[in-house]
């Protein structure tokens, strides 16, 4: 029998119950009722629940990093690098979607620019994606919420809302966002 790994089935327990019920359905001890463990045991790992919330989004976001960056060829054009991280961003939502329905929730929420600023401080590779030489040169200037609005947060949000596209509607959706981000010409 393997080992639990507590403090993953406590960011779990929160990723799910902030899905269905919001932050204010995600008290500590329904949190850690959800993941099986004493509220004392969530403490242990987690000085508060802003610490567990932070700790959650560093893990999807790292985990959606690897699976967008995953296989993607870094001599490939910018717009087919692009094609390669929306789609396997898709996937990664489409797989489980209470992480898109976290990160929803998270975005309205107070929480939100801390978690995002942690992010940036420990270096986010879709960012690093975006900033490539050959990319960000094409990349409109707009404030990142508009870009991540304009781009990954439409898989986010589609996801969140329990839409499934079709292969052809995924070409049509990355298109789309695209020419929404890149400069004309």
């Amino acid at each position: 029998m393997s080992p639990v790994d507590r403090p993953a089935a406590i960011r779990k327990a929160l990723r799910d119950l902030v899905a269905e019920r919001g932050f204010h359905g995600a008290s500590m001890g329904a949190i850690a009722k959800a993941a099986g463990v004493a509220a004392g045991t969530a403490y242990v790992h987690y000085a508060s629940k802003e610490e567990l919330v932070y700790a959650t989004y560093l893990e999807i976001k790292a985990a959606l990093g690897a699976a967008a960056l995953d296989g993607i060829d870094p001599t490939a054009p910018p717009a087919d690098r692009w094609r390669h991280m929306m789609t396997r961003a898709y996937e990664f939502f489409a797989a489980e979607p209470e992480r898109a329905r976290f990160l929803t929730q998270l975005e309205e929420s107070p929480f939100y620019a801390e978690a995002h600023e942690r992010l940036i401080a420990g270096g986010d590779p879709l960012v690093a994606l975006a900033e490539a030489d050959d990319l960000a040169p094409l990349v409109v200037e707009l404030p990142w919420q508009a870009v991540y609005g304009l781009s990954l947060g439409v898989v986010v949000r589609l996801v969140a809302a329990g839409a499934t596209l079709t292969s052809a509607e995924l070409d049509r959706l990355i298109e789309a966002t695209w020419r929404a981000i890149t400069r004309p010409g």
